[in-house]
């Protein structure tokens, strides 16, 4: 009797198995949609389009990427978090996915909601400053700050956006004084400072750089470890005295929480498998930015990281949403 069970349990498995194997040959069905919770022309929404052409290539079934702005992201995100999990429906964040429960009392939940896939790619930030700013290095930015306390003014994309918390983290670790401006979009931001309406920014190095090439902003420092292939000039915040300062930009993709665990490899190995890709990996490093296509439980555990280090960052600035 227990070797007749046995058995039948074994022939459970197997099927369960064979039914995983062919829904996976079978995804997608039709048409993938990949949510952007941003607006078209930012580095989340080139990195989905240029992602979203690779699958529709190697899928035979057409990905496409709708943009759903709105409340820093939210609004997407909870439109794919209450999406059918079949796969059909995936969402593209950056890091301020990581910040939003800090800040909103949100209409999901991100660790229960939704199903990591992938860390897509990563970028660091760049502190960058107008020329009229006396200053050619971190050490003398801060020490200009410190002479001249409350003169200086940093823009951003809106409270709680990337550049803003990586203002108000090198405030805190510089211990200077600067007050926070939030524009409606990095690009708003980027343009007064290129004005000279505000002094400086913590940006994306593929939104700066272009800047810092013609002259109009004074590159000072990137937010990694590690020197930028883009300027490898430029010094890092960490080696300019700034020690363990670190703030990488990314970009992940997620579904919704219950698809199936066949789908959910199946579209994790065709993104690695995008990202290896020679014209991907130069189109990315062109940006500032370094294809990962790490594993899904690898970049969960990336995210409740995230969560909890903007959570401090949050909390210790007293940022709030107004």
């Amino acid at each position: 009797m227990r070797t007749k069970t046995f058995c039948g349990l074994i022939s459970i498995c197997a099927a369960l198995v064979l039914a995983g194997s062919a829904l996976a040959q079978a995804y997608p069905t039709r048409t993938v949609r990949l949510i952007d919770g941003f607006s078209p022309g930012g580095s989340t929404d080139i990195v989905g389009r240029l992602i979203a052409q690779k699958l529709s290539d190697s899928f035979g079934q057409p990905v496409v990427v709708e943009n759903r702005p709105g409340a820093a992201g939210t609004v997407a995100t909870e439109m794919v978090a209450k999406s059918a999990p079949d796969g059909h429906v995936m969402l593209i964040v950056p890091l301020t996915f990581t910040v939003s429960p800090s800040l909103y009392k949100l209409p999901y939940d991100p660790v229960k909601d939704l199903l990591p896939v992938t860390l897509v790619a990563a970028a660091p930030l760049m502190l960058v400053v107008h020329p009229s700013v006396p200053v050619k290095s971190v050490a003398e930015f801060i020490a200009y700050a410190k002479a001249n306390p409350g003169k200086l003014h940093f823009g951003s994309g809106g409270v709680g956006s990337t550049p803003h918390l990586a203002g108000e983290m090198l405030k805190s670790m510089a211990g200077i004084e600067a007050t926070h401006v939030p524009y409606k979009g990095g690009g708003p931001a980027l343009a007064d400072l290129a004005g000279g309406q505000i002094q400086f920014m913590v940006e994306n190095i593929p939104s700066t750089a272009p800047y810092v090439r013609s002259g109009k902003l004074v590159a000072l420092g990137v937010t990694d470890v590690k020197r930028s292939p883009v300027l490898p000039e430029v010094q890092t915040l960490d080696e300019s005295g700034l020690k363990g300062y670190q703030i990488i930009g990314w970009n992940g993709l997620f579904l919704p929480a219950g698809t199936p665990p066949a789908i959910l490899n199946k579209l994790h190995a065709e993104v690695a498998k995008a990202l290896a890709l020679p014209d991907v990996k130069e189109r990315l490093a062109s940006m500032g930015f370094e294809g990962v296509g790490d594993s899904p439980a690898h970049f969960a555990a990336f995210v409740q990281a995230e969560m909890a280090k903007w959570a401090k960052v949050v909390k210790d600035a007293n940022i709030r949403v107004e």
